[in-house]
């Protein structure tokens, strides 16, 4: 049996705006979330982040793309609630495709380049 080897993943699609992320795997995921749960503060729950730190982003893809992807009611007693648009579910769904055609065409150069990596250490018992 040969040395262990790593696990290599490809490289994680990011589409940057300037200085900002305007969309990334973290983006999709909330978006993902938002969709199913109607709900920024639910979504964030979900990945473990503050409602605050769910807003944040979603405040920054809303800056980044030409219109809302997340149009979100006002909180409060019997308010909130916070819908992905047709355009934000767009987004998603040309950035999945994007992440899918990147995976693939990075399969080859990537398991190359795993044959330069050491053997991974051995797990203690």
């Amino acid at each position: 049996m040969g040395a262990p080897r790593h696990r290599v993943a490809p490289a994680k699609l990011r589409i940057e705006f300037g200085p900002e992320i305007a969309i990334g795997p973290g983006k999709a995921a909330l978006l993902e979330a938002i969709a199913e749960t109607g709900s920024i503060a639910a979504a964030a729950k979900r990945f473990g982040m503050s409602y605050r730190r769910a807003w944040l982003l979603v405040d920054t893809m809303n800056r980044c793309f030409r219109e809302p992807v997340v149009a979100a009611g006002t909180g409060g007693t019997g308010g909130g609630g916070a819908v992905v648009t047709a355009f934000g579910l767009d987004v998603v769904s040309r950035y999945r495709e994007l992440e899918s055609a990147a995976r693939a065409a990075l399969e080859a150069p990537v398991a190359a380049f795993a044959e330069l990596l050491a053997p991974a250490p051995a797990k203690r018992p």
